[in-house]
């Protein structure tokens, strides 16, 4: 009877990451019908791993992370959506460490992982990876305005750090609810 309950909890975890996996790839494979989407795609597919790393851990959401990011890399059609995901999508996967922060000090620390990964990510992508589109954006842009979008970044990052705190809530609260008595 041990080994029924295990190998069910195992399928039930294979099929959770793979629905999320798939929902993340979507996700990021929407990319392309509004401009806005560059950013928000990503943030819907960092979302689909609240669910894993609630119910499986961390490791297991850094896991799903890893695969998402592979399969972003090789079929997102904008790569700038795709390395949003590759440099900020293993967050949730760390969020629940950060939630234990005092609040200052977490807010401190999530705003500097957010400045940081996202000036590496565009850093690369202009002088590395060369992506001629994004180097037209930013041409235009004065230093005074390239800091002021880097400080809404972050300010939508504080945004998404408190859904995705609700999220985790709704997701414990449904399975709660669904145990037995």
């Amino acid at each position: 009877m041990d080994t029924y309950h295990s190998y069910r909890r195992q399928s039930r975890k294979v099929a959770l990451c793979g629905m999320m996996a798939a929902l993340s790839v979507l996700a990021l494979a929407g990319v392309g019908a509004l401009p806005l989407t560059t950013f928000v795609c990503p943030m819907l597919a960092m979302a689909c791993l609240v669910p894993v790393v609630c119910g499986y851990g961390t490791g297991t959401g850094l896991l799903l992370y890893a695969v998402v990011s592979l399969l972003a890399l090789l079929l997102c059609p904008d790569r700038e959506a795709a390395l949003l995901y590759v440099f900020l999508g293993w967050y949730p996967g760390i969020r629940p460490r950060l939630a234990r922060l005092p609040r200052l000090l977490g807010i401190a620390v999530k705003c500097a992982l957010c400045s940081s990964s996202v000036t590496v990510m565009y850093v690369l992508v202009l002088y590395l990876f060369q992506m001629e589109a994004v180097a037209a954006e930013f041409a235009g842009y004065s230093n005074f305005m390239i800091a002021a979008l880097l400080v809404m970044g972050n300010v939508v990052f504080l945004l998404f750090d408190k859904l995705l705190g609700r999220l985790e809530r709704l997701w414990q609260r449904r399975q709660r609810s669904r145990q037995p008595v």
